[in-house]
């Protein structure tokens, strides 16, 4: 079992920028970690996420060039740099860890990002 706490969340002014911070409660090294939002009234979707094998990352057309995910498997800390963030940036972010081996998802509780226009 994975318990997964992000950090980082708030108010900030469009074209400010916010660093959320995941921490894993155990080794997520072979894990797939990624990012997630929520607006209100809408569905959950993907923003980021990247591997544990190679690092490779991946990102929703909305934030290419805005967001950057990183980790630091020697602190089991994944990352998410916004940038130039925009009104439709704001919602709660949710932290996942994706076991490719046991085919299991685990979910933080989510820290909320508000951008003023």
């Amino acid at each position: 079992q994975v318990q997964l706490e992000e950090s980082g969340g708030g108010l900030v002014q469009a074209g400010g920028s916010l660093r959320l911070s995941c921490a894993a409660s155990a080794r997520t090294f072979f894990y797939q970690m990624g990012w997630f939002r929520q607006a209100p009234g809408k569905e959950r979707e993907f923003v980021a996420s990247i591997r544990g094998s190679d690092y490779r990352t991946y990102y929703a057309d909305s934030v290419k060039g805005r967001f950057t995910i990183s980790r630091d498997n020697a602190k089991n800390t994944v990352y998410l740099q916004m940038n130039s963030l925009k009104p439709e940036d704001t919602g709660v972010y949710y932290c996942n860890a994706y076991d490719g081996f046991r085919n299991r998802d685990y979910w933080g509780q989510g820290t909320q990002v508000a951008v003023s226009s």
